[in-house]
């Protein structure tokens, strides 16, 4: 794990290729279909720049649309694995469909499906890792599905602007500070998928309870559940919040930001700044995606827990496959 973390700005030398013939005319949307770590590329690239407007389906089937926008869409399935059944669910039904379709895996069934019915795919590369730590892998196939080539570009200096080791201290003090504690991440709506998967690291890396929001929404509703009472101290005191404050955000969440870690800090609850900081926007969400793993391995092993696997999802798939 320590390895995959420090070498993480070389998946960026990656330079993905499109087996088949691929092209986007008349596509005028983008699904991608992907679960777990394998969907969290499409979410980056809508955070760096909204308009892609990738529509993220995680679930079986095909989003529920009019057919006619599915008939203009491109269905961009993403399994590293290749076998996961919720995307192999999403393949046949689109194949069924005739739509548009492009594939990004590793290997299994999907890169098998793929193949045989002339799908036109991007096979990631060795070493497999697990697919949450893969990332800079999935973003730029992903990128070259979507004919990106500007931001393929730009996306290929991190490996050169990124470097994850000046990260670790960071990430090991962070680490401290939250052995015994639950994190709770806050973002903009911009940087929920920032905040989304360090929430999953926390889950899959340290093994612990974590979970995060976006305001100004959670300022109407999620924050009064933290106006601690006497009677509700208990229910309250294992949390940590950290707030991934981000200078391009609009002044008022900034502001926002700001006034909520003093009313939470009023109530006696720990509460974090994480800057979000870089040359540029794929810097500054990669770098914060870096301390990320740095923070939730060290807590890993603050816990004595194994970092990279996630043996009650491999328990959870076996028990799936009993039952049907």
């Amino acid at each position: 794990m320590y390895e995959i973390i420090k070498n993480f700005n070389k998946q960026f030398e990656y330079e993905p290729q499109i087996e088949g013939d691929l092209s986007l005319e008349g596509v005028k949307n983008f699904i991608a279909a992907g679960m777990g770590g394998s969907h969290l590329a499409a979410d980056i690239l809508n955070s760096y720049d909204p308009s892609f407007n990738i529509l993220v389906h995680k679930n079986y089937g095909l989003p529920n649309l009019p057919e006619e926008t599915l008939k203009q869409s491109l269905i961009i399935l993403n399994s590293y694995s290749g076998n996961t059944e919720e995307v192999i669910d999403s393949f046949y039904l689109a194949l069924e469909k005739k739509l548009k379709m492009a594939s990004i895996t590793y290997n299994g069934k999907l890169l098998e499906l793929s193949e045989k019915h002339n799908i036109p795919f991007v096979k990631l590369p060795e070493p497999k890792v697990q697919p949450r730590l893969a990332l800079g892998f999935h973003t730029k196939a992903l990128l070259k599905i979507l004919n990106k080539e500007k931001e393929l570009k730009e996306i290929s200096e991190l490996v050169y602007l990124l470097k994850p080791e000046e990260f670790e201290e960071k990430g090991r003090e962070l680490a401290e500070k939250i052995k015994d504690k639950i994190p709770v991440i806050y973002s903009s709506e911009k940087n929920q998928p920032i905040a989304y998967i360090w929430k999953i690291k926390f889950n899959e890396t340290s093994k612990i309870p974590a979970f995060c929001n976006v305001l100004p929404e959670l300022n109407h509703n999620e924050m009064t559940g933290f106006d601690v009472k006497e009677t509700t101290r208990h229910l309250s005191q294992n949390f940590i919040f950290f707030l991934l404050f981000d200078e391009e955000d609009h002044p008022k969440i900034q502001k926002r930001m700001t006034i909520l870690k003093n009313l939470y800090e009023e109530r006696n609850f720990k509460v974090e700044f994480l800057k979000l900081e870089g040359q540029n926007r794929f810097h500054k969400i990669f770098s914060s995606l870096v301390l990320s793993d740095w923070t939730s391995c060290y807590l890993a092993k603050e816990y004595g827990v194994e970092p990279e696997e996630v043996p009650m999802v491999e328990e959870f798939k076996k028990m799936m496959e009993e039952a049907l």
